[in-house]
């Protein structure tokens, strides 16, 4: 099958080389300039997409990786398109927060409401008068730099860091949200839709944010997730959140992968956001998870067929190794580590399997393949493993990691960990999980 993929920073492109191994005929297009050194040698690019669809035919099929394409999804649909992806509406949700609340509000799924200001000095001042534990979001991007959780009851900690962020010219002027801060299991919940219903199993997950082990540090966009997947169709994880969406992911056409992020405590599921789209890192545990083939998948849910969805029984773990700049990319542009080569001698044949590029390129040196570094934001690449407990899932993955030799190169080597050890039996004690 004629596959384009079409990825806005490659945040799914390991995928677009994975549908190559499988026997599909792949061009991967790359939206972001910065990013587009990235899979040389790996899949075959185009940088220009649309001069590709007469290639593609009718009988091919469009797959997107991230949001942000909503216009173009629905205007290629209507044209006769195959395409996985998301939609104009779905775009709006990953964007707009408060829209997205309006949606939880429609589909009686609980949340904690989010209050949105022009600028930091007024999200400062309004937190000053408000005591409280606070969280701080940012509007419209993905700048996990601003992104904070408060820990003192009376705020000082939050009004403090705004107030620091009024000295950064980059983010003191641009939108920013408070919300209340819910203690609680922070988990999310997954599934795929194929314009008509829910596809495969439910996918239950567990982000793992914090730059250091423990859960200590910054927030970054992710270092590693938990995730499992049942069929148990009567879960309250999925029945109070997803299952309630239904209909209204059939009214707006969406066909992908969809998911909500939650804190659940004694007291009930509150959401927290949704991704309409394949998400990162889940998206490399999904490549290892799943048994029935990305190529099958993508076409059925694009198609709106039912699929056969076979996957691994068991916990599977996926971890991040970054480079710096990561987690300050969007602040620090800079070539310390492009170009720099990684090392997978290491590894045997059946480990390798279980790495996962993002930020890869390679090239030939006389007969031997080099891989290096081709971007500056520091995902460098995904290591997975699934066992029969968390334990071991993180043991295997932690062994891999250890293998792949990248100077500077860091991770986190617990992921999963203080979920196995007292989160898991909260949630089986409030009746989420059995």
């Amino acid at each position: 099958m004629n596959i384009l993929f079409i990825s806005k920073n490659g945040l799914g492109a390991n995928i677009a080389y994975i549908l190559k191994k499988e026997g599909h005929s792949v061009k991967l297009f790359i939206q972001s300039r910065t990013s587009s050194g990235i899979f040389d040698n790996l899949v075959e690019k185009t940088r220009n997409w649309k001069k590709e669809l007469h290639w593609l035919t009718k009988n091919g099929l469009i797959v997107f990786d991230d949001s942000g394409f909503g216009k173009v999804q629905d205007g290629l649909r209507q044209k006769g398109y195959l395409v996985f992806g998301g939609s104009e509406e779905a775009d709006k949700i990953e964007y707009d927060r408060q829209y997205t609340e309006q949606i939880f509000r429609e589909h009686n799924i609980e949340f904690f409401p989010t209050k949105t200001f022009n600028n930091v000095i007024e999200a400062a001042e309004y937190a000053s008068i408000n005591p409280n534990m606070w969280v701080i979001k940012r509007e419209k991007d993905n700048n996990k730099f601003v992104s904070y959780v408060g820990y003192d009851k009376y705020g000082k900690d939050v009004v403090g860091l705004l107030k620091n962020y009024a000295h950064i010219p980059k983010i003191n002027r641009q939108p920013v949200s408070l919300q209340e801060r819910i203690i609680g299991v922070e988990v999310g919940v997954g599934r795929y839709f194929n314009g008509q219903d829910w596809v495969g199993p439910i996918e239950i997950n567990v982000e793992h944010p914090h730059l250091f082990p423990g859960g200590i540090g910054p927030y970054t966009s992710e270092m590693g997730t938990l995730a499992w997947y049942t069929n148990e169709e009567n879960n309250k994880l999925y029945t109070e959140t997803l299952k309630k969406l239904e209909g209204y992911l059939k009214s707006i056409n969406f066909k992908g992968d969809f998911a909500i992020n939650c804190i659940v405590n004694e007291h009930g599921i509150h959401a927290l956001e949704l991704t309409p789209r394949l998400g990162s890192p889940i998206v490399h545990l999904h490549s290892e998870l799943h048994e029935t083939s990305w190529g099958d998948i993508f076409y059925k849910v694009a198609s709106g067929q039912n699929c056969d969805f076979k996957y691994k029984k068991g916990f599977g773990i996926v971890m991040l190794i970054s480079v710096p700049p990561f987690p300050y990319s969007h602040q620090f542009k800079i070539d310390m580590t492009y170009g720099l080569q990684i090392s997978l001698d290491e590894l045997s044949n059946e480990e390798k399997n279980h790495i996962h590029f993002e930020e890869i390129s390679k090239r030939m040196i006389g007969e031997k393949e080099d891989y290096y570094i081709a971007d500056h934001d520091g995902y460098v690449m995904y290591v997975t493993a699934v066992a029969s407990t968390i334990k071991e899932a993180n043991m295997r993955a932690n062994k891999i990691a250890a293998k792949i030799k990248i100077p500077k190169s860091f991770y986190r080597n617990d992921i999963g960990l203080k979920f196995e050890n007292e989160d898991f039996q909260k949630l089986k004690d409030w009746g989420y999980l059995k």
